[in-house]
């Protein structure tokens, strides 16, 4: 190792993750039969015992866990509401065990805390519904503007990240003050917010953002009538980059590996070869794992032949540890998958026969 490497070996580019999204809990229901749930159907379906949690929690838990959040060298510093519950008290304690700063996440009297119900077909396949009286649709603009001093403080070494399941303003509003002290804004959002989100100017505000193909179905719009991989992604560039030049973009085709763009063009790491526990979450587990990586200075995507596996080359880019963190997270049936770290991402990632960089080998030993 050069002496260069030696001092940049355990150095942060960022040193806190402030977020808004959702706080809370939910049930898991595994449906009978794989054909999509209908408008008037009824259908059975077996309750798991899965321990189910909304999406600012999961993605703040992997960064707050695999950066060593408490310790003194990086922050997670989630904003949120919950209400005053049992289960408050419950996903305070565990926020807090994971190493985050949690003097932002207020109590809603008389409120209930965020509660989902995930359903999931036996293919693996499944979707959410939320409640939208609950205490995280309460979220203002003005509980927002309370931690500008905790992002202006950290500058352009803060990520600022925008998640679904709290109001579309507030979220406006983290990105807006995060730009304005030149903060890295990360955001993703559901399907049904897209047409919202244009009308508001959300996506002028992001610098990456984490969708599945669903989600970039939808920002492609009614007139994208192509069916192709390629179509799809060039048309969904197409809109974005009109409106931020400089947006970097993931989407993510599930068992079919996911795609990044930046600087005009698109990369691609395929998706790993797992057993399959459940899916749920997957996609706030890739959107931390892109986060963890650029923190430690990875580069998005890097350049090389397309890879047909994952493992036919070295893994070495910012997306390339989200596709490993997104796979290990689907080997159990919880949303946070609760023995991550980097040590057991190191392991698996050599009992799947996947080589990893010299770097990414240090962020996961860090």
């Amino acid at each position: 190792m050069s002496p260069t490497e030696s001092r940049n070996r355990g150095k942060l580019r960022y040193s806190l993750l402030t977020g808004v999204g959702g706080i809370g809990t939910g049930l898991f229901f595994e449906l009978e039969g794989n054909h999509t749930l209908g408008r008037n159907e009824s259908r059975p379906g077996r309750l798991l015992p899965v321990r189910d949690y909304c999406k600012l929690h999961i993605i703040a838990h992997y960064v707050a866990v695999l950066l060593g959040a408490g310790g003194g060298r990086f922050r997670v510093l989630p904003i949120g509401k919950v209400g005053d519950d049992e289960r408050a008290e419950k996903l305070r304690r565990e926020m807090q065990q994971a190493g985050m700063d949690i003097r932002y996440v207020q109590t809603a009297a008389g409120k209930p805390t965020l509660m989902g119900v995930c359903f999931q077909y036996p293919d693996g396949a499944g979707g959410n519904i939320m409640t939208n009286e609950s205490a995280a649709s309460l979220l203002r603009v003005e509980d927002v503007a309370f931690a500008e001093g905790e992002i202006a403080d950290a500058g352009k070494a803060c990520i600022a990240l925008a998640a679904p399941e709290v109001p579309l303003a507030a979220r406006l509003q983290l990105l807006t003050i995060a730009g304005k002290h030149g903060a890295l804004r990360a955001a993703s959002l559901t399907s049904a917010e897209v047409e919202e989100a244009f009308e508001i100017g959300l996506f002028e505000q992001v610098d990456l953002l984490s969708i599945n193909e669903d989600e970039a179905g939808a920002i492609a719009g009614p007139s994208f009538d192509g069916s192709s991989v390629d179509e799809l992604l060039d048309e969904l560039a197409r809109k974005l980059i009109d409106r931020q030049h400089e947006m970097k973009i993931t989407v993510s085709f599930g068992p079919r590996g996911t795609y990044a763009y930046e600087d005009g063009s698109w990369g691609f790491c395929p998706a790993a070869e797992v057993d399959v526990a459940g899916t749920a979450g997957a996609g706030d587990a890739l959107l931390a794992g892109l986060l963890v990586g650029l923190a430690w200075g990875l580069e998005l995507t890097c350049a090389g032949p397309t890879r047909e596996r994952i493992a036919d080359a070295p893994l070495e880019s910012a997306l390339d540890l989200a596709v490993l963190l997104a796979a290990f997270t689907v080997t159990s049936p919880h949303t946070i998958h609760p023995e991550t770290d980097g040590p057991a991402l190191l392991k698996f990632a050599g009992r799947l026969g996947i080589e990893l960089s010299d770097q990414i080998s240090n962020v996961l030993t860090a």
